[in-house]
């Protein structure tokens, strides 16, 4: 398969080299210092691109693969105000966008059973419930895309959590979940939920070791859109 990587910084090489290993052909390696490249590029040789570029880059790279009928599989976070906008042009050009968080068969199987807690404890108003996520000093937004589709997973099932906020921002506790953000190094990725009480906490967490397993989830995806259509997502992929 022939891919295109949009977005060539520490997760763009890691895909690049799974990729490889797992014998694909890269046809380019696109970031800020080359995108007149993308002006030059026969089109109907990249069968997946795979978008982990940043958020201003975001929005235009993932439009220029789905006007051009190139599947394109992205994982930028901190964009997502764009993303019913790119869902609208993936529709209307018969394309095929996928958008994941996170890559991590972990961190999705984790999603998972955020969301069947969140469900159990809607009931339990003692609890409150906040979350930690712990990323390396160069990530540039926060929370993290990860920690936002925790809160609002949570947000969809516990009503009395009506918004998430960092933590740094709340103003009306009784109807917020705050996020605390630290930044330290080395920190590939921690996230904790906990619902506390006076008489007991209930915590549940994922820590990544290494950007491997989001570098191969997203390798992993682009083999499976190569055919596919329509806005897709990591609960198509897992069959959750």
């Amino acid at each position: 398969m022939n891919i295109l990587i949009l977005g060539y910084g520490k997760m763009g090489k890691i895909i690049s080299q799974m990729a490889e290993e797992r014998g694909h052909t890269i046809v380019g390696k696109i970031d800020e210092s080359n995108t007149e490249e993308l002006n030059h590029l026969d089109n109907s040789k990249v069968d997946v691109a795979i978008e982990f570029s940043q958020p201003a880059a975001a929005v235009s790279n993932l439009s220029w693969a789905i006007k051009n009928q190139i599947p394109v599989v992205c994982g930028t976070t901190g964009w997502l105000d764009k993303k019913p906008e790119i869902e609208r042009l993936t529709l209307s050009n018969g394309g095929a966008f996928f958008y994941a968080s996170n890559y991590s068969i972990g961190v999705n199987i984790f999603f998972k059973l955020n969301r069947v807690l969140a469900k159990m404890m809607e009931e339990h108003l003692d609890y409150k419930v906040s979350m930690e996520e712990i990323h390396h000093t160069e990530k540039l937004d926060a929370p993290s895309g990860t920690a936002i589709t925790l809160a609002e997973d949570i947000i969809d099932r516990v009503g009395r959590a009506k918004r998430w906020d960092l933590d740094t921002e709340v103003t009306d506790s009784e109807h917020s979940l705050p996020i605390k953000a630290t930044r330290q190094d080395p920190a590939p990725g921690t996230h904790i939920v906990t619902y506390s009480s006076e008489i007991d906490d209930i915590e549940i967490k994922h820590t990544a070791h290494s950007r491997k397993g989001f570098a191969l989830g997203a390798v992993l995806v682009s083999e499976w859109i190569k055919d596919k259509k329509g806005v897709l997502s990591m609960d198509d992929f897992l069959s959750f």
